[in-house]
């Protein structure tokens, strides 16, 4: 945790001088990380249709992105476990920074811009005691490292800001690994939880599954505007077994399981990819690349409403009262929330895990 007052002038040294806008980069509603024909990985900027706005390069394969609120900027994630991030001002196509984990860390695939812009936050693993760690940045400094604090947890994945724009929701998924490795190395103790942490406050609550379901790491979230969040899980247990892999949180509330008929429970085979709110806050879904399956459920009640069957299906995020879904053969979709999809291009593309929206100021 860094002292207040240093948080508070990393804050000020925000620049006042006027920047260029994501208009300047072809105003992108989503982001996403994909492999090229040529084996070349890219982050790229799609439109709400589906059109491509960029396509710019990474050095190795990205998981996710984060996107700056304001500026035309982004921050691409190295597939966990991965050592760099980098800084892409998508406006021009040039990379401006690059992050590197610092010694015995790596970062966990995901961050998220926090205070308007002026702090990056990123989810990282502590090799040597297997603690996780958000690792604190100044955008405005260069991306210099300004502080780091404690997660709640181990094998922090997913973070997002919750809407004061000062606090992060964390999904610690409960997993340890050695460094450079995607080996568990703590499957019998393994305790996965969601974390509400504050760079100025550290960890201010914490939420666990039941003990029976704590094999079931807690990895990718997504928000409403009201602060409801919903969380998607990957089973590490007995594959034959039919758990739920999502759940809805809310600030001071127990976790929600959603739980769908077996049948739909083992058509997911243990993994979901993604989490999204329907573009009008009424419905969740979870994809399964590894199933070939999207789910969607009802986001009060949360049952089981409608599934679509579609091949190496992962990213996913609201459009407008539904959702983009993406797959791994350049496929991008229209999905309503009675299941139905509607194709709105193909690229020469694999779509990696995630659709990331972009949310100008």
């Amino acid at each position: 945790m860094i002292p207040r007052r240093a948080f508070l002038a990393s804050l000020a040294a925000a620049a006042a001088l006027p920047r260029a806008s994501w208009a300047d980069a072809g105003a992108p509603a989503f982001l996403a990380a994909a492999r090229a024909p040529s084996g070349a990985f890219t982050l790229c900027g799609l439109s709400a249709a589906g059109a491509l706005r960029f396509r710019l390069p990474l050095p190795d394969r990205g998981h996710a992105a984060a996107a700056h609120p304001t500026r035309p900027e982004a921050v691409a994630f190295a597939r966990r476990p991965g050592r760099f991030a980098v800084v892409i001002d998508c406006a021009s196509g040039r990379q401006t920074a690059r992050l590197d984990a610092p010694e015995g860390r790596h970062f966990q695939g995901h961050g998220a811009f926090l205070e308007g812009g002026t702090v990056l936050a990123t989810s990282e693993n502590d090799f040597a005691t297997g603690a996780g760690v958000i690792g604190l940045w100044a955008p405005d400094e260069g991306y210099t490292r300004i502080g780091e604090l404690p997660s709640g947890g181990i094998g922090p994945h997913e973070l997002l800001t919750l809407p004061d724009d000062r606090s992060l929701l964390v999904a610690n998924g409960g997993l340890r690994t050695e460094e450079g490795s995607r080996e568990v190395l703590n499957l019998d103790t393994m305790r996965p939880n969601l974390a509400v942490v504050t760079p100025d406050r550290g960890v201010r609550e914490l939420a666990e599954l039941p003990e029976a379901l704590w094999p079931n790491s807690i990895r990718h979230l997504a928000l409403r505007p009201d602060g409801r969040a919903g969380f998607a899980m990957q089973w590490q247990g007995d594959p034959s077994e039919a758990v739920p892999l999502l759940g809805l949180w809310q600030a001071g509330a127990p976790l929600r399981l959603c739980e769908p008929p077996p049948a739909r429970a083992l058509a997911m085979r243990g993994y979901a990819g993604s989490v999204a709110f329907s573009g009008d806050g009424q419905a969740l879904a979870i994809t399964s690349p590894r199933g070939g399956e999207v789910q969607l459920f009802d986001a009060e009640t949360a049952t089981l409403t409608a599934h679509w069957r579609r091949p190496d299906i992962c990213g996913l995020a609201p459009l407008g009262a539904g959702f983009l879904a993406s797959d791994g053969m350049g496929g991008l979709f229209a999905l309503a929330t009675d299941g139905s999809a509607t194709p709105l291009a193909r690229h020469e593309a694999a779509w990696d895990n995630h659709l990331v929206p972009v949310r100008p100021a």
